[in-house]
């Protein structure tokens, strides 16, 4: 007697790769979309995930019933589409039930983001460009260069290095902060949180990619701002609370020479609902902003949600499944 299939639940809605979805787990795994019950009612809804063993989500808090999912008696895997699990709550889920993020899905497209604002900083781009607006055509000023600079690249996981490919393609050496301190290849320093000084003092330019947890929460301040150069810059594709909201702004204000790049917000709408922020940040010449649309590239969906998948299938057949999330060390 042949055994049923497992059942894999897609909670979010992903009509545009539906078909991607199916195709990727074959005659592995049965698939269901809880938005196909968009119309049903919330006991045909729950009777959908009490019989599934996977969930795929992207929004837990807004796409599950907390109550029914720790009832799921065949749950076995939790995969979330995004890198990012700041705004999961792991208590939402069974403590016994694995969950894994997508860890490294966007980091291509995210690291190009980050050239793009390293060099128009640099350049002076946007400065350049309101100046032509308001009549002026300085073509005498000097702007900058990348080369012979550090990158300061604090959090060295999938974002962190491929960025580090495209600064030191710039002529840039990187130094590097990750969890263990362990050696990178092509990194001329490697260390811990413990090295977070020695770090700030001798970058140029300082990325900020490293996970939202509790301990990460305002990990740079006003005395950790001090250490940079006066003319350093900051770019953050991480998440803003990384960083003192206020402390930022003011040290932006005090130094002019320095320069920031911010993509990942205080609030913002899919985590928050809405775009806020307590200080004027984008009145200011030396600040570059972008609504948190660094993964948005050709190709980058279909891209994350083939690895998504594809952790999936490693976990439905035994394999190696990658981006489990430690509790208590992943948790904000």
């Amino acid at each position: 007697m042949q055994l049923p299939l497992p059942k894999v639940c897609v909670t979010f809605n992903a009509d545009q790769n539906r078909q991607q979805i199916i195709d990727q787990f074959k005659e592995l795994a049965e698939v269901c979309f809880l938005s196909d019950l968009a119309d049903q009612d919330d006991k045909t809804r729950r009777d959908l995930l009490l019989s599934s063993n996977v969930i795929f989500c992207l929004q837990p808090g807004a796409e599950l019933n907390t109550s029914t999912v720790k009832q799921m008696p065949h749950l076995s895997f939790v995969q979330l589409l995004s890198a990012g699990v700041d705004h999961v709550d792991f208590n939402q889920f069974p403590e016994a039930t694995p969950l894994a993020c997508n860890a490294g899905a966007y980091s291509k497209p995210i690291a190009e983001h980050v050239l793009a604002m390293a060099l128009a900083l640099t350049k002076k781009l946007p400065q350049r460009h309101q100046a032509m607006r308001e009549g002026e055509f300085d073509q005498m000023t000097m702007t900058g260069s990348l080369q012979g600079k550090v990158a300061g690249i604090l959090g060295f996981g999938g974002i962190g290095k491929e960025s580090a490919k495209f600064f030191r393609a710039m002529g840039m050496s990187i130094q590097a902060i990750n969890s263990s301190g362990t050696s990178q290849p092509d990194v001329d320093f490697t260390g811990t949180l413990n090295d977070l000084e020695q770090l700030m003092r001798a970058a140029d330019l300082l990325l900020i990619s490293l996970p939202l947890t509790h301990n990460s929460e305002n990990l740079i301040g006003k005395t950790q701002l001090s250490w940079l150069k006066p003319d350093a810059m900051i770019i953050n594709v991480a998440r803003g609370e990384i960083v003192d909201q206020t402390a930022l702004y003011n040290h932006l204000v005090d130094n002019p020479d320095a320069n920031a790049a911010i993509d990942a917000w205080w609030v913002e709408p899919f985590r928050h609902g809405e775009f806020k922020i307590k200080h004027p940040f984008l009145d200011l010449p030396n600040l570059l902003g972008s609504p948190h649309n660094s993964p948005r590239s050709p190709g980058a969906d279909q891209h994350s949600i083939k690895q998504a998948t594809a952790n999936i299938v490693n976990f439905l057949t035994a394999g190696k499944v990658t981006g489990l999330i430690n509790r208590q060390r992943d948790r904000y």
